[in-house]
C-alpha cells in the first residue's frame, strides 16, 4: 500500500480534493477579467488555458476525493457550486464579448436557468433527504457543455488555428441547450412527484 504525504493525507478543509476546488473557484475572477480584453488573442488563449485547468481540477477534485477516503461536507457543498459559478460566469462574459450573440444567446439562458432550477430542487429534496442520480444524458450534457465552452473562451483567436472554431461552439452550446431542457425536466418530475407524495400523506 502506498504511504501518502502527511500534507497529502490531511483531511477536512485543507485536503488537497478541497484545494482543487477552491482553486477552481479562485480561476474565476482571472477568466472574468482576461475575457474584459475580448479582441486581444494572448487574453483568449491565456483564458483558454485557465479554463483547461478548472475543467482538469473538476475531475481530479472528486476523483482523488473517493480514491483516498478525503470525502467531506464542505467538499460536497463547494464542488457543485464551483461548477455552476464558472458556467454562469463565463456564459455572461461571452455574451459581454459578443462570441455568443443572437439566437445563441437563447441557448446560454436555458443553460442558465437550469442550473438555478436544479441547485433550488436540489437544495430542497435535500432537505426531504431525498437524493436524484445523475442521469447519462445529464453526463453527456455535462461533456457537450464543457467542450463547447472550451471552443468559445478561445473564439476568434481559435478560429486562425481551427478554421470555424467559434461555430463548433456554438453548435455544441446548442446541443448542451438541448440536453438541459431535458434533463433539468428530469429533475423537475423528480422534484414534483415527492412534492405530490408529501401532499397525500399529509393528513
Amino acid at each position: 500500500m502506498t504511504i501518502l504525504p502527511d500534507a497529502i493525507r490531511r483531511r477536512g478543509p485543507w485536503s488537497l480534493p478541497n484545494l482543487l476546488t477552491y482553486g477552481r473557484i479562485a480561476a474565476i475572477p482571472a477568466l472574468v477579467a482576461l475575457l474584459f480584453w475580448p479582441r486581444d488573442d494572448w487574453a483568449r488563449w491565456a483564458a483558454l488555458a485557465i479554463y483547461v485547468a478548472a475543467a482538469i481540477t473538476d475531475y481530479l477534485d472528486g476523483w482523488l476525493a473517493r480514491a483516498w477516503s478525503q470525502q467531506s461536507a464542505i467538499g460536497r457543498m463547494l464542488d457543485p457550486i464551483a461548477d455552476k459559478l464558472l458556467v454562469c460566469a463565463l456564459l455572461l462574459m461571452l455574451v459581454h464579448t459578443e462570441t455568443i450573440k443572437g439566437w445563441s444567446i437563447w441557448a446560454a439562458i436555458v443553460i442558465l436557468c437550469r442550473e438555478i432550477l436544479v441547485s433550488g430542487l436540489r437544495e430542497f429534496l435535500a432537505d426531504l433527504k431525498v437524493s436524484v442520480p445523475v442521469s447519462k444524458v445529464a453526463k453527456w450534457k455535462t461533456t457537450a457543455q464543457l467542450f463547447a465552452l472550451g471552443f468559445l473562451v478561445v473564439g476568434p483567436a481559435g478560429d486562425q488555428v481551427l478554421p470555424h472554431n467559434t461555430q463548433i461552439g456554438i453548435v455544441m452550446l446548442w446541443i448542451a441547450a438541448v440536453l438541459t431542457i431535458y434533463t433539468g425536466w428530469d429533475y423537475l418530475n423528480a422534484g414534483i412527484r415527492h412534492l405530490v407524495a408529501m401532499d397525500e400523506r399529509a393528513p
